[in-house]
């Protein structure tokens, strides 16, 4: 498969409480690496397998959530061509310089989407000092600490104007839909999963009244395995447990969901099916939404639906 225009979720900024114990826990507990600190007191983190730069940001404030999630696209002629495509869709756009928030990130174009929330586009990003081996490579250069989290791997986003939202990243940046789950009425998709690539999916997104709401984000694990791990990580450091160990029927994936020290939901996420652009879209009606999230027990909690941040 040939990936062009847009290529992954590459980075995402996060607010929290706390900064020491956030470190704590996306470093010691989750996993990635500690990349450095800027002069405003965020911090830039990585996965062990990721090669580009750093995959989060952390900034302290008194608020919990995201200020922006950013995809890479294949290059800056790409990047202005969407650009333009999206200011003739009608959505707001932002030019950010290189180096001016991210380290090591080339300039980046921020949109309002239309369920609120702040979609950063970037083509360019220096590779971090530490990354994977290229050369005779072993699996790692060093034991991952953790739940060993290989990397960033997606978002749930919820807002209002799902199908608006949806036309912008299928019209415009081209994303293939790989799964819909209805809503109650049957009528229209509640939510709809989006992909890049060939993974399940880059990003979710929900319908929800208030614009602007993370749901989670996701983590890669190696397997099941691993997601067994992360499950004893999080008893023995009294991590606020969400749901699972379990798997989805939405992308097969098998996954554990939890919280960090500010509320920000987070998931681990290891196996799902590989998506190809011929694939027809998997569809799922209101009435087994609770086999679609959690396939085992089949029944959705209350709190996994309405805990946003």
């Amino acid at each position: 498969m040939t990936i062009k225009g847009v290529i992954r979720t590459g980075l995402i900024q996060l607010r929290v409480l706390d900064m020491e114990k956030s470190i704590r826990h996306y470093v010691d507990i989750i996993g990635l690496e500690y990349v450095g600190k800027a002069e405003d007191g965020r911090v830039f983190l990585k996965g062990y397998d990721e090669f580009d730069h750093h995959c989060v940001a952390l900034r302290e404030t008194d608020t919990a959530g995201m200020d922006f999630i950013a995809m890479k696209v294949e290059s800056d002629e790409y990047l202005k061509e969407i650009t333009e495509k999206t200011i003739a869709f009608g959505l707001t756009v932002e030019h950010i310089e290189a180096n001016s928030d991210q380290p090591g990130f080339g300039r980046r174009v921020a949109v309002t989407l239309p369920m609120g929330h702040r979609l950063d586009l970037y083509a360019e990003v220096e590779m971090a000092e530490d990354t994977p081996m290229t050369m005779n490579p072993d699996i790692w250069k060093q034991a991952p600490r953790g739940m060993a989290a290989l990397g960033i791997d997606h978002a749930l986003l919820f807002g209002p104007n799902v199908d608006l939202t949806t036309k912008y990243f299928t019209e415009v940046l081209e994303l293939s839909i790989t799964e819909v789950l209805k809503n109650p009425e049957n009528t229209g998709n509640m939510t709809v999963w989006l992909t890049a690539n060939n993974k399940g999916h880059d990003l979710a997104i929900l319908e929800y009244p208030e614009p602007g709401k993370l749901h989670h984000i996701g983590f890669k694990l190696e397997d099941w395995h691993a997601i067994g791990h992360a499950a004893d990580l999080i008893s023995v450091n009294d991590v606020a447990l969400d749901a699972g160990p379990m798997r989805h029927g939405i992308t097969r994936g098998q996954t554990i969901y939890f919280f960090d020290p500010s509320g920000n939901r987070n998931e681990t996420f290891a196996g799902g099916y590989a998506h190809y652009p011929d694939h027809p879209v998997r569809e799922w009606d209101f009435a087994h939404v609770g086999k679609g999230i959690f396939y085992y027990t089949r029944e959705l909690n209350e709190r996994f639906i309405n805990v946003v941040s």
